[in-house]
């Protein structure tokens, strides 16, 4: 499996991945959401290929105070090989190589396989209320 940032020719295996792992929502556009993270910090949009295939991704942030992670995905057909844990990692290093001290993400509630990945790569659960408010439609 190889790491490598994203490139403009990824989207449509990229959002065709999302929708594999279900991670695509009616309110959400996702080619809008590339759009976005390619404006801010692209350097923080990580795909795995396996043997050329684009199979995996995760989009980081950094806004100064918290590193954020949004998008990881790995294909079905791939999961628990190891490329969600690589992803990870290739993400921390270059938020800790910004200054990031701590990384904060968001599991939908029911999640729980998701929430046993971020467990196991030693992220902890924390006792939060979730607040969102959105300012641009993508409708």
């Amino acid at each position: 499996m190889d790491i490598r940032e994203f490139r403009r020719g990824d989207e449509e295996a990229v959002v065709a991945l999302w929708v594999a792992c279900d991670l695509t929502r009616p309110w959400n556009d996702p080619r809008r959401d590339i759009e976005r993270k390619l404006a801010h910090s692209p350097t923080l949009f990580l795909v795995g290929e396996d043997e050329g295939v684009l199979v995996g991704s995760v989009m980081a942030g950094y806004d100064g105070h918290r590193g954020w992670i949004n998008y990881l995905a790995v294909h079905p057909s791939v999961q628990g090989g190891g490329l969600g844990r690589a992803l990870m990692s290739a993400a921390e290093v270059r938020l800790r190589a910004l200054g990031c001290p701590k990384i904060n993400l968001q599991v939908r509630a029911g999640n729980e396989a998701a929430c046993a990945f971020y467990d196991a790569v030693g992220y902890e659960r924390q006792d939060l209320v979730d607040f969102g408010k959105r300012l641009i439609s993508d409708d």
